[in-house]
Parts: structure tokens; sequence; C-alpha cells
């Protein structure tokens, strides 16, 4: 075998996850990838404050692009859960054959995102801009940008899924100095490729794009040296590039229904969009707003949860019923106690939030009420989110999926649009928190099915 690293001659230690102490090894797991996440979070926001400089139709031609862009991340990131999910259990169980199989396949399905999309980025952003607005400028502006990203989106498809390798086997410490080398390479080069410092050419939204991209090819750069240099526990070679049917089902069993649960806010955010901009397309641009300052609440909770799902498989493989219910204590209370934090940022200083997008009279008028009534489900959320982790961690993607369905396309979207029939357009906001009760139910009966089949009957 042709091999990547000089992996293959080093002795496989015991893990981590195994042993111990459950509220050091999540927080030892989770602090980094909370952070890394926290400071990409920040450079959403400054990116957007950057877009707003140039006009608010550039900032809503931005949040118009999202559900392509979040389709293309919901294929990278869905894929790199089912391979985060398979890797983690197959190490439990010391299936070490099985553990490389999965972190080579990995890599194969990764290219064949990039080629798909980069397809699309070529074919689908001026007939998808067309279809949501009429303004001339506004199109212009998304077809511009959505290019670009779509047609250079290596380092989306390398950077996940080298960082989920990493995550896989614990090393969240190295995936957090991947991540933050892309969100730093953006920050720096934002302002200076779209403002037209530094000797550089003014080029706009282009800029933005391109800064974006430059970013994820770093990412994947410092990731994929990481692994080869640092991770023992996979060992990558040319040769294991080649598909193998039944691990890509394996890895899919999981990354479709978490694709699919991701895909389904693209869908969301596109039809929510086509309401909001039948008041007024400031309406799409406090939406778009929105999204980026939740990630400031949210991503430390994904960050969270991506620490506690390896814990949580890992576990599982190896049968130990007290550390896996004691991980999903420890991690719901966290995400709950960091989303309390986030409603009451956003109850208290909604003006000053959206102050820093350059907003308008008609944006402050919009926003501030959007914000507050958003906010109410954020530790409903909380729960939410890291009960659905714990389907991925256990193999049950279906669950995850059906969760995200019902709440997203059977709750949120027909009740957007049942308020939106009153002529009032604050009333639409109220859709997320009927949405957040009816998942936190749903999240609740579906965890006890799956409890008293798979874990309840482990030995203590």
């Amino acid at each position: 075998m042709s091999d990547l690293t000089e992996q293959n001659s080093s002795p496989r230690a015991e893990n981590k996850m195994g042993y111990m102490p459950l509220g050091k090894l999540l927080l030892q797991m989770s602090l980094p990838m909370m952070i890394s996440m926290f400071v990409q979070s920040l450079y959403n926001i400054v990116d957007s404050i950057f877009v707003a400089q140039i006009s608010e139709h550039a900032l809503t031609a931005v949040s118009l692009a999202f559900p392509i862009q979040n389709l293309m991340f919901s294929v990278a990131i869905g894929t790199g859960v089912g391979i985060n999910s398979l890797l983690s259990r197959r190490l439990g169980e010391k299936n070490f054959d099985e553990v490389d199989m999965v972190a080579n396949n990995g890599i194969f399905l990764a290219i064949c995102g990039f080629i798909v999309f980069m397809i699309v980025g070529f074919i689908v952003p001026r007939p998808y801009f067309e279809s949501q607005t009429d303004n001339a400028e506004i199109i212009e502006y998304g077809v511009t940008y959505m290019r670009i990203c779509l047609i250079a989106c290596a380092g989306v498809f390398g950077a996940i899924t080298f960082e989920r390798l990493l995550i896989s086997t614990g090393k969240t410490g190295l995936s957090m100095i991947s991540q933050l080398t892309g969100t730093a390479f953006n920050l720096v080069f934002d302002p200076i490729l779209i403002f037209g410092l530094l000797g550089f050419p003014k080029m706009g939204i282009a800029g933005a794009a391109l800064a974006t991209v430059l970013g994820q090819f770093a990412a994947m750069t410092v990731s994929f040296i990481l692994n080869v240099r640092k991770n023992k526990e996979i060992r990558l070679s040319i040769k294991g590039l080649k598909p193998e049917g039944q691990i890509i089902g394996k890895i899919y069993a999981v990354g479709i229904p978490s694709i699919i649960v991701m895909s389904i806010g693209s869908i969301l955010v596109y039809f929510l969009n086509i309401i909001l901009g039948s008041f007024t397309t400031t309406a799409i641009a406090v939406y778009g707003v929105y999204f980026k300052l939740q990630s400031f609440v949210f991503m430390p909770v994904f960050g969270l949860n991506n620490g506690s799902v390896p814990i949580v498989g890992y576990n599982f493989g190896a049968r130990n019923k007290k550390r896996v219910t004691k991980t999903i204590i420890i991690s719901s209370l966290a995400a709950c106690s960091i989303m309390l934090v986030g409603m009451l940022i956003f109850e208290l200083f909604p003006r000053q939030l959206l102050g820093m997008f350059n907003a308008s009279e008609e944006m402050y008028s919009i926003g501030i009420v959007a914000l507050r009534i958003i906010a109410i489900h954020f530790p409903i959320a909380a729960f939410c989110i890291i009960l659905s982790s714990v389907f991925q961690a256990l193999g049950k993607g279906i669950q995850s999926m059906s969760i995200s369905f019902i709440r997203q396309l059977i709750v949120l979207l027909p009740a957007a649009w049942l308020l939106s029939l009153t002529g009032n357009i604050n009333n639409i906001w109220w859709a997320f928190p009927i949405a957040e009760v009816i998942s936190l139910l749903t999240c609740v009966i579906l965890l006890k099915r799956v409890y008293d089949k798979e874990i309840k009957p482990m030995a203590d």
C-alpha cells in the first residue's frame, strides 16, 4: 500500500474517550470546537458588515444566496457527520481496518462532492436568483458571489472532511487550529479584496466571495497536514481512495439523513425569503442578518455538539452505558446555558446588533421586533440540537432527519405562511418559537424509544 503518511508503524493506544473523566473530556474536546466556531460566527458577522457597506442590495443578494450555499455545506457536513459517527464507533470497537477504510472513503466522497457543486456553479446561479427577485442589481451581485463560491468549492469539501477525521479521533484541538486558520485568512482578506486595500484591486462583492474561498483552501491545507503528521489513529493512502460500497453505505446511513436535515434549511430559507419579499426586500435583509447573528449563539453549541458526538459514539461502540447517558446530560445542560445567554443578548440589545450592519430605519423597524420574538426559542433549541446529535452518534440518522423535517417543513414554513396572511410582517416571526416547541416534544418522544431499545439494555 502506498501510504500518504508514516502512521502505519505506530501502535494505536487506548483512546481517551473511553477512560477520561467525562466533564474534563467534554470540555477538552468541545472547547476548541466552541472557540473555533465562535470565531467563525464572528467572521460571518464581520463579512456581512463589510458587504453591507457596499449597499443593502448587496447584503440582500448574499442573504438570497444562502440556500444554495447551505445546500453545499449540507452535503459536505452531512457526509462528515456520517464519517464521524462510523469512525468513532469502529474506533470504540477496536476495528482499526475499518477505521482506515472509513477515513479514505470519506476523502473520496469529498472529491465527488466538489465536482458536483463546481458544475452547479456554472449552471444554476442566474436562474436561481431570477426566481426570487426581479431587481437587476441584486441579481448581478448574487450571480457574481455565488459562482465564485461554488466553482472554487474544493476547499469546503476538503477542509470539512479532514477536520472531521481529526474530530472523530478526539483531536478537536487540531481541528480548531485548522478552522481558526481559515477564519483568520478570511478576516484579513475580506476588507482588502472588497475595498481594494494595500494595492489590491477593489473587487466589491466578488472580493468577499474570493476571500471566503481562499480561507477555505487555507483551512483544507492545514487540516490535511495535521492529519498526516499528528493523527496516528488513521492511515491514509492513495490506494485507499478506491470506493468501497459497503463503507460508503454505512457512512451515508447517517450522512444522508444529516444532509437532508441541513438541506431542509435551504428549502425553508428559499420559501421564507419569498414570503418576506412579498412585504419588502428589507425583510429579506433582516432575515439574512438574523442568520448571521444567531450563528454567534448557535455555533458554540454546535461546537459542543461536535465534541459530544464522538464521545457518545465511542462509548456506545464500547457498550459503556454510564458514559453515554452522562455525556448526554452534561451536554444538554451546557448547551442550554449558552443559549440562555444568547437569548438575553438578543432581547436587550437588538438595536445595537442591527446597527452593525448599516441598518436603515426600515430595517430597525422590522428587525428589532424580529430578533426579540425569534430569540425566545433559543433555550428550547439547545436541547433539540443535543438530542438530535445523540441520534447521529448512535447511527440513528432517520430520527435526526425526522425532527428537522417536522420542525422546518411541517410546522415552521406553513406557520410562517399562515401568519403572513394576517398582513402584519411581525407575526411571521412567531413561527420560530412555535416550531421549536413541537420539535422538542418530538425529540423527547423519539429519544425515549431509542434509549429503551439501544441504551437501557446495556450493562451498567
